[in-house]
């Protein structure tokens, strides 16, 4: 008898879900990882050892790539930023298997922009043109 094969994901095929708004497919997604802060404490008749306690959980900005097109939704997202209205979305990064279906979820909460650059642009170039969107974010799950 033989056990069931399961490969790991492929990395290339994802999607991005930013609520509410619409945007072409993301060229790159990175970032998004959790840890933790490690408080040591001793008291004063315990072992020369520290005891090691959970700490604040900290998330890492999330940055999304994307090649730059007429769409402006991200764009008008940053602007509400720097007018002094910080919207805060649920982002949604979804992993594809091979025949195209949804196989893992990871949710990031609580996100907004703090940071966008524009594309670079080389009369002598012949990549295309990338825009850059790096988000802060209080958490995320991963729901499948």
């Amino acid at each position: 008898m033989t056990a069931e094969r399961t490969d790991p994901y492929r990395n290339f095929r994802f999607r991005v879900e930013i609520e509410g708004l619409q945007q072409a497919g993301f060229s790159e997604v990175s970032g998004f990882d959790a840890s933790f802060d490690v408080i040591q404490y001793r008291e004063g008749n315990e072992a020369i050892t520290t005891r090691k306690l959970p700490g604040l959980a900290r998330y890492g900005n999330i940055s999304l790539k994307w090649g730059a097109t007429d769409s402006i939704e991200l764009w008008e997202w940053i602007q509400d930023c720097v007018n002094g209205t910080v919207e805060r979305k649920t982002v949604t990064i979804i992993a594809i298997d091979e025949e195209g279906g949804d196989v893992a979820t990871w949710q990031v909460i609580e996100s907004w922009p703090v940071r966008y650059t524009a594309p670079n642009f080389n009369g002598q170039g012949s990549e295309v043109a990338i825009e850059l969107l790096e988000l802060a974010h209080e958490g995320m799950t991963r729901t499948q």
